[in-house]
């Protein structure tokens, strides 16, 4: 009974710790998310001058990082979004689709009219359904110097049998976020983690939501049980009884003025899915943080 006390204090006390450092990043970011929302309006009014959609055939990608790379729920076809690079002077980031066939060994390049912003470090899963989902959350856009930040929180899909974008607005969701990761799972897109940094700050998460794929509504999930340290780029997978297991990743922590600690998770766990009541995280024995 003591022990749960303390845990549940700890607990709270943590989640104070958390909200109080997020308002922090939150208001010292906003004055630099401001100048570049200017930049990426200005290549939003370059897409916007895309009207329909054209595919054409193409050598593979640009050299990128930080893209999704999802496979086509029903054809063999793997589908590329997004990513970023960086040439040793200026960042580039992209928002370009393209389409590798499996059977014929090609790329096709897809330019849909009204696509999401360029972002890099964002998260994409894939549905069947109506011939094909391909969703996307989230991600960054960085100054072409790299030196300041953008965090979104928009959602978007595009239907693949018609080769439609469309943007989901939806209230409840995660905020401004990247390196996080989702998955699908029962109808439901499933995201956990990721982090917030400005100039100056940063700030990584360890929260769980759900977007339900039929009701289009957010909910932020709380599991009992000891769940995994905040952290970003962690690897996420569903089980086939509806279960997330969530393994190793990266976060880093303020030690004193100008100087971080970086953390590299080795630990595992599993997030139950409801059916015994609720929610339930449950650390995984034999492995633990270095």
């Amino acid at each position: 009974m003591g022990k749960k006390g303390k845990r549940d204090k700890k607990g709270k006390g943590a989640e104070k710790t958390l909200a109080k450092m997020e308002k922090k990043v939150s208001r010292r970011a906003k004055k630099e998310e401001e100048d570049l929302e200017a930049l990426i309006a200005e290549f939003q009014s370059l897409d916007a001058k895309k009207t329909q959609v054209i595919e054409s055939s193409c050598p593979p990608p640009s050299p990128r990082l930080n893209c999704s790379f999802c496979a086509h729920p029903e054809r063999d076809e793997l589908i590329l979004f997004g990513g970023e690079y960086f040439n040793g002077q200026k960042t580039y980031l992209y928002n370009e689709l393209y389409i590798y066939n499996i059977r014929k060994n090609s790329w096709a390049k897809l330019d849909i009219p009204n696509p999401p912003p360029r972002r890099c470090a964002h998260q994409a899963a894939v549905v069947p359904t109506a011939g094909g989902q391909l969703w996307i959350f989230g991600g960054e856009f960085a100054s072409p110097n790299g030196e300041q930040f953008y965090h979104y929180k928009d959602l978007w899909v595009l239907h693949l049998a018609t080769k439609t974008w469309e943007q989901i607005k939806a209230p409840g969701g995660p905020s401004g976020r990247s390196g996080h990761r989702m998955v699908a799972c029962k109808r439901q897109l499933i995201i956990f983690g990721g982090f917030h940094e400005s100039a100056r700050d940063f700030i990584y998460y360890n929260d769980v939501y759900t977007f339900n794929l039929d009701s289009f509504t957010w909910s932020k999930l709380a599991p009992a049980g000891m769940g995994p340290a905040p952290r970003s780029g962690c690897q996420m997978i569903p089980t086939p009884e509806g279960n997330i297991i969530i393994y190793g990743g990266y976060s880093k922590q303020r030690v004193k003025k100008d100087v971080d600690k970086g953390t590299l998770h080795t630990d595992m766990f599993l997030l139950k899915a409801e059916g015994t009541g609720k929610e339930e995280g449950e650390h995984c024995p034999g492995n633990a943080n270095p």
